[in-house]
């Protein structure tokens, strides 16, 4: 049962990252449990975790719909992660082995050369690396409740699809952020690593803001969405 609910919980939440399952549209418990061979009863509540976490809501008795993102919620998301983040990446700057920066810089260059190489589903690779950097690097500030907080967050839908938007130059210098946090880290620098997560996700923020002007402009002036 435990494991069945995993496997739901994972396809469902994976294909709202992805965009397969956009904002707003309608899942039923029997297209769930269908297309991942599972039965109705762990896509329930694989279904009530997703909706805990922010992906859905669920109808009684009809399965659950896509979360919305409007501009406050995505505002609101950035606004916690910079209250938190900075936190977190403070606590781990005293905190952090050797192994553990090693692991952050792995995934911080990979990110980066993805940045520069831009190749087919770079942008896909790009969030997953920026997941995963952000996710360890909290795990390493040794507080269990930001742990089980900020997933929520940096997982958001919206955080995916902000690298669709980034012009190149963004996407560098987003990469270029996990690379100074490691600098910080490696001088044991709780200050720097806070100040860079700081102004990583600020940045962030204004990426996604520009990016929502544009296409709230696009039907008015007749350009095409950003991309």
């Amino acid at each position: 049962m435990a494991r069945a609910a995993e496997k739901a919980y994972c396809a469902v939440r994976e294909r709202i990252l992805r965009g397969i399952y956009p904002p707003a549209l309608r899942i039923t418990e029997q297209e769930i449990a269908d297309s991942t061979g599972v039965s109705r009863t762990p896509v329930r509540e694989a279904l009530r975790r997703l909706q805990a976490e922010g992906f859905v809501t669920v109808i009684a008795n009809q399965g659950a719909l896509v979360t919305e993102w409007s501009p406050h919620d995505t505002d609101d998301v950035f606004e916690l992660r910079a209250l938190l983040e900075p936190y977190g990446a403070a606590r781990a700057a005293k905190r952090i082995t050797d192994q553990g920066i090693a692991e952050l810089r792995a995934l911080a260059t990979a990110q980066y050369q993805a940045s520069e190489r831009r190749e087919e589903g770079y942008v896909e690779r790009i969030g997953e690396l920026n997941s995963r950097f952000h996710r360890q690097l909290q795990a390493f500030s040794g507080n269990a409740r930001l742990n089980t907080l900020l997933p929520v967050l940096i997982e958001a839908p919206l955080v995916f699809r902000t690298f669709a938007t980034y012009q190149p130059d963004e996407l560098l210098r987003s990469a270029a952020h996990h690379l100074e946090i490691i600098s910080a880290l490696e001088a044991r620098d709780p200050e720097w690593a806070a100040a860079v997560m700081r102004s990583h996700i600020l940045a962030a923020q204004n990426s996604s803001r520009r990016s929502q002007q544009q296409r709230d402009a696009a039907p008015e002036s007749g350009a095409p969405p950003a991309r």
